[in-house]
């Protein structure tokens, strides 16, 4: 569905060297702090950029040589993309049915619009973020799209809005086994529920790809002092916190841990803890 192999972007003191891969049927997860270039990436994917080198496969095609009819079978949420603020949600749905024909079914998407409470008569600069947020991929959902890329879709959402449109995203999902999504967000419940696997950019490089089941059972956090460290088998530690009490660890082996060290505090890891660790710790 969608590959990236050794793909580079240099940004004067900032370089992109991505590999990645989105398989058909799979919502994969993109990580990473402020900067570490996830918003790069997305835009290298759908050719807003060009790129200083490697490759990009989507639909098994460079992503300039894509059909029209291919390229409407993505759907897109960008952080810094949106309609004229001068447009009511009538008047978007008036531009979608020119550019996707008989793929953008009208109907359902004024329906979900009112479901998700977001006005189809006023003008989109009354909206708040979060109408705005709804707005955008409401529109990436509604032409029926086989691929779809989310960069930070529910930013500005409370929790229950989030969770509707995960639900919905979910069901487009359901529709069409075969189509696939990457999504990005800071609010890492959601891709702990949401995501079949997930990978993690820092600085520019992808430092961890992990399915996010095995994420969550094996990965953990030791908190240990100095005497507790010194002992440890560090055989499956992968990064190291000097904290005021000793260290924090990061381990992609949590239950060797609980099993052999039944002194040691070893909590369950989640994805702020891999985050924070993979971008703070030092190597061991």
């Amino acid at each position: 569905m969608l590959k990236l192999k050794n793909v580079i972007k240099n940004y004067g003191g900032f370089s992109l060297d991505c590999s990645m891969e989105v398989t058909p049927g799979c919502v994969t997860g993109l990580i990473g702090a402020n900067g570490a270039g996830k918003s790069t990436t997305f835009k290298a994917i759908l050719g807003l950029i060009r790129t200083d080198g490697g490759e990009i496969e989507v639909f098994g095609k460079a992503p300039e040589k894509l059909t029209r009819q291919e390229k409407e079978d993505i759907g897109v949420v960008l952080a810094e993309s949106g309609f004229s603020e001068y447009l009511t949600v009538k008047d978007v749905a008036g531009i979608l049915r020119p550019m996707y024909g008989e793929r953008f079914d009208r109907k359902r998407f004024l329906e979900n619009c009112e479901r998700f409470g977001v006005p189809q008569d006023k003008k989109i600069k009354t909206f708040s973020t979060g109408m705005k947020a709804k707005l955008k991929l409401l529109v990436a959902i509604s032409h029926r799209a086989r691929l779809l890329v989310l960069d930070e879709p529910t930013a500005g959402l409370d929790v229950v809005a989030r969770e509707e449109l995960l639900e919905l995203i979910q069901e487009c999902l359901e529709q069409n086994p075969e189509s696939s999504v990457l999504i990005s967000s800071h609010i890492s419940a959601d891709l702990e529920k949401f995501c079949d696997d997930i990978y993690m950019i820092d600085d520019g490089k992808i430092v961890l790809h992990e399915e996010t089941d095995v994420l969550l059972d094996n990965y953990g956090v030791l908190k240990v002092d100095e005497k507790q460290f010194a002992k440890l088998d560090q055989t499956y530690l992968i990064k190291k916190r000097k904290e005021i009490f000793g260290y924090s660890l990061l381990t992609k082996e949590r239950q060797f841990y609980m099993e052999n060290y039944p002194q040691i505090a070893v909590e369950k890891g989640n994805i702020d803890d891999v985050i924070l660790m993979m971008t703070r710790g030092e190597s061991l």
